[in-house]
């Protein structure tokens, strides 16, 4: 899994002798570090809540309460009926066995069961294409316009890529001055169409212009659609099959945001859209503050879709590629 934009991004460059910190968008290790920091400090509410219940004094008796116990704990947290029972289980039989002995010992083994089930697929976005075509999705509210943005600014300003954005999102006029807004500070070009226009169109058209542009990426807005609604969920797929149709193969990647205060709701819109759309990774945002934090790990463990980006304020720096170890330590480690 992804630690930085450099891990992240999957690009066809030749390596080159430069040493790896040389590269675009390489970072210190104090800046890693500082990020894990406010990751930790973002998530309190839910590690507060947590470890409230999950500690090392929590094992001193291994009973059925100790797993019940547990069992609250992480479903509470929104970790996911299934994804906690797997975890539960075998922490237990491990235990029992005599495989993992003591209080903290447990603790820590965990966490590394939760990053495991949180680590499932490909978690890199994969820009190897001519151009990239990515296709971000979400309900209103999820911040998708905004991670579109800062997504377009570390391509641009950091990995040195040309970009073009699509603003098919044709719905919601703050959303297109939204995205113009961070067309310019990202240095990428943008495609509109007027308002209330299909957002086919604009799709097909973005995709064309960066063909014709030599754009490295081409990201394209949708509208933000509830997932109640089946016109519009119709209406997303139909938007996928446009872009197809300028350039075959496309979308590559179709990124899903998803509120992460939303609880078992993101869950339940991560399985509707990518019924609408194949989802290929879900961006988690507005995670400062909630106390929901474990729907990372059902998302990923329980529809074993690739948590690939999160979003953990509203700084530039606080888009940051998901790395689950550091995410279910900053859970769980008092």
């Amino acid at each position: 899994m992804a630690r930085d934009w450099n891990d992240v991004f999957l690009l066809d460059r030749p390596q080159g002798d430069a040493a790896p910190e040389e590269a675009p968008g390489a970072e210190a290790p104090e800046q890693r570090r500082g990020f894990f920091r406010r990751l930790r400090e973002n998530l309190g509410k839910t590690r507060e809540a947590l470890t409230a219940e999950v500690h090392a004094t929590l094992f001193d008796t291994l009973d059925d309460e100790t797993w019940e116990r547990l069992e609250e704990a992480l479903i509470m947290a929104d970790v996911g009926a299934r994804t906690t029972a797997d975890v539960v289980e075998r922490l237990e039989q491990e235990a029992t066995s005599g495989q993992v002995e003591g209080g903290e010992a447990l603790q820590n083994r965990l966490i590394d069961l939760l990053a495991e089930r949180a680590d499932v697929g490909d978690g890199r976005i994969d820009l190897r294409h001519e151009p990239t075509v990515i296709m971000v999705a979400g309900v209103n509210g999820t911040g998708k316009t905004t991670t579109i943005g800062k997504l377009a600014w570390h391509l641009g300003q950091e990995q040195q890529l040309k970009v073009v954005l699509g603003a098919a999102d044709t719905f919601r006029a703050a959303a297109v001055e939204q995205l113009a807004e961070w067309a310019t500070r990202a240095g990428a070009e943008i495609v509109t169409g007027d308002p209330g226009s299909d957002p086919g169109s604009v799709a097909f058209e973005a995709v064309r212009r960066g063909r014709e542009a030599g754009a490295d990426v081409v990201i394209v807005d949708t509208a933000g659609r509830l997932h109640t609604q089946d016109q519009l969920m119709d209406e997303l797929a139909k938007v996928r099959r446009v872009i197809a149709k300028q350039l075959d193969g496309a979308p590559h990647e179709t990124l899903l945001t998803v509120d992460a205060t939303t609880g078992q709701n993101g869950l339940r819109q991560a399985q509707l859209f990518s019924q609408a759309a194949p989802v290929t990774g879900v961006i988690l945002t507005k995670l400062d503050g909630t106390a929901k934090g474990g729907i990372a790990l059902a998302i990923a463990g329980e529809l074993e879709i690739p948590v690939k980006l999160i979003g953990i304020g509203e700084q530039l720096e606080d888009l940051r590629p998901f790395d689950p170890h550091d995410y279910a330590r900053a859970l769980l480690d008092s």
